[in-house]
């Protein structure tokens, strides 16, 4: 934050001594990243009753082997139950929660009171967080959920900091916050336009992201009332609506208007986050790439593992802002954590948002002797490329790829195929699990 003056936020945290650092995962890969690369707590969806149906989600037994996974490392599997449900929806819920129960999840995201209700007198091993979609915004809010038997409250995205630590000094319950990735349009997601346009319930899972559309703008050029005959209608140019005569705001040149948010981003206030109390620190993005994931959640556990160690001689690396920089993202912002969002919070031309770099590779083994590691083909790359490699235990650093083999040792002249091993001379020691990246 250089040697700007910061708000103080005086709030408290009661269950949890460090901040949990919680990552998407929209697959059973996506979740071991996720894992390896420094998340505390992973949220995935099932096949029923989450808000991104067009994720891959996970059956009963990915479940169990997520959970699994996650617990040789101390993590722990939270699965987003958080549609807002129609009668229809209700039936077979609770074989629902007694399933996920029984693989061993730690705790469901929630929005719905019925699927509330539903967890708490059936599975009550089962911990049910409130989800964002509850929209709430303040401590009595707050109080309530926690008198209704729930631990874990996740705030709208629209609280600001100040009133997260307001409810933390009011309320003794934990409370997670969305700290980056895509910011929804409309109030905490409650949002209708995918209805209308495509006929897919966005809260049912079934987002279109119209939000993200690119639009044409116009105006009405007819005085109010003009009443347009049929045969006009029938002659009418194509900008010619019924019963209005449309003129366009632009030129065949310009950008079509689209209205996304700009990205949340919080990398920079990670001791703002962590003074106000909030106990989870959530990003977003189970539609994300392995690459994403990794990315992100490996500068965020850098930065709070940082100013846990030294919260006083805490120093923001530039190279975490820059490794977030090398995964794909919008324009980024602060959300409504300090302020109220306005007009330049959004994007209003055709999105800048391609990762920079492709994942390439995979390291599965390394042999130090030899300096060679066993890697794992994730996409084309070939001899005199310069690539990087960087992993979770600090691994980073970048180099030119020389001689390729195959495992029986006969030579390449590129590794071209979907996950094919191969091996290559590595300047420098890798690990398994480390990530080897090539820029577009």
């Amino acid at each position: 934050m250089g040697t700007m003056t910061r708000p103080q936020f005086k709030g408290k945290r009661y269950r949890l001594d460090k901040p949990e650092l919680l990552a998407p995962a929209g697959n059973l890969e996506k979740l071991k990243f996720a894992v390896h690369y420094g998340a505390d707590a992973v949220y995935i969806g099932g096949q029923k009753y989450g808000l991104r149906s067009g994720a891959d989600n996970f059956t009963f037994e990915e479940m169990r082997e997520g959970v699994e996974f996650a617990k040789k490392y101390g993590a722990k599997v939270f699965v987003a139950t958080n549609i807002y449900a129609h009668n229809e929806d209700i039936a077979g819920i609770e074989e629902y929660l007694r399933n996920l129960y029984e693989v061993g999840i730690a705790a469901i995201i929630v929005a719905d009171p019925v699927i509330v209700d539903t967890a708490l007198r059936l599975v009550p091993g089962l911990e049910v967080h409130l989800s964002t979609q509850q929209s709430t915004l303040n401590w009595q809010a707050v109080s309530y959920w926690k008198q209704e038997g729930l631990p874990r409250v996740v705030l709208g995205r629209e609280t600001s900091l100040e009133e997260i630590a307001e409810i933390k000094q009011h309320v003794d319950i934990e409370i997670e916050s969305f700290i980056h990735g895509a910011m929804c349009s409309s109030y905490s997601g409650r949002c209708v336009l995918s209805n209308h346009f495509t006929d897919r319930d966005s809260n049912r899972g079934g987002c279109c992201q119209s939000c993200r559309w690119k639009y044409d703008l116009f105006e009405d050029a007819r005085p109010e009332g003009t009443w347009v005959s049929e045969e006009e209608q029938a002659d009418a140019p194509q900008a010619l609506q019924p019963g209005i005569t449309q003129l366009p705001l632009h030129q065949p040149e310009d950008n079509p208007f689209t209205m996304g948010s700009k990205d949340l981003c919080m990398l920079e206030s990670i001791p703002d986050l962590i003074e106000a109390g909030i106990d989870s620190f959530k990003i977003e993005g189970r539609m994300k790439s392995i690459h994403y994931v990794a990315t992100v959640v490996n500068a965020y556990r850098k930065a709070i593992d940082a100013y846990m160690a030294d919260p006083e001689g805490y120093v923001l690396k530039p190279e975490w802002l820059e490794e977030l920089q090398k995964a794909a993202n919008r324009p980024l912002n602060t959300g409504f954590f300090y302020d109220t969002p306005d007009h330049e919070d959004h994007i209003y031309e055709p999105e800048e948002k391609a990762a920079p770099y492709d994942f390439a590779g995979l390291v599965l083994e390394y042999d130090a002797e030899s300096g060679m590691a066993l890697v794992q083909q994730r996409n084309h790359f070939k001899p005199g490329q310069e690539v990087e490699f960087f992993g979770p235990d600090n691994t980073f650093f970048k180099q030119t790829v020389g001689g390729l083999w195959d495992e029986d040792g006969n030579p390449l002249d590129a590794a071209r195929h979907p996950l094919q091993r191969v091996r290559m001379k590595v300047d420098h020691p890798v690990a398994y699990f480390d990530m080897m990246r090539k820029r577009k």
